[in-house]
């Protein structure tokens, strides 16, 4: 795929990504945080674009939802927690045999969510990192059962960009 519409793949999915966090975000005042819709376009570039798309889509979204929502202190972590979480998900969408996908979803899951609990503990405490654990949870679980219909629907309408991917 072109460069040129690699940036503008990445540009349009990163947009649709904190678009669709924006629109439904959950406040967690117990760690100062919230819960979103990001992965389902993060894990979503990740298929669509393999590691490097899934980490440019995972950190800049990342980092502008929390510009945009209002929660600056979280824009480094996020850049880099979602960066990587992006990567890693696109590493293993990539590998065949399709049980490797699931092992994807929950690599790059866990370490979202250890992520999110260590700099959680780091700005705030430690408890507040604890208590991040379960939303960060359930927006994983949420986000990776979303992505997997969204990228079943992409397949039934035999999308032109599953073929142009890394795959």
């Amino acid at each position: 795929m072109k460069l040129q519409k690699q940036l503008v793949i990445i540009a349009m999915l990163t947009a649709l990504t904190v678009v669709l966090s924006l629109l439904f975000i959950f406040p967690v005042p117990a760690t100062n945080g919230f819960v979103t819709l990001a992965e389902v376009g993060i894990y979503s570039a990740g298929f669509l674009l393999g590691p490097l798309g899934g980490f440019w889509v995972g950190a800049l979204s990342g980092g502008l939802i929390d510009l945009f929502a209002g929660y600056p202190q979280w824009i480094v972590a996020s850049f880099l927690i979602h960066g990587l979480q992006g990567a890693v998900a696109g590493y293993f969408f990539q590998k065949n045999p399709k049980w490797l996908h699931g092992v994807g979803f929950v690599l790059a899951s866990l370490l979202m969510v250890i992520g999110y609990a260590i700099a959680t503990a780091l700005i705030y405490t430690w408890p507040a990192g604890v208590a991040s654990i379960f939303g960060n949870v359930i927006q994983n679980i949420f986000g990776a059962s979303l992505t997997i219909l969204v990228m079943a629907s992409i397949r039934k309408i035999n999308l032109p960009l599953m073929k142009e991917g890394p795959r």
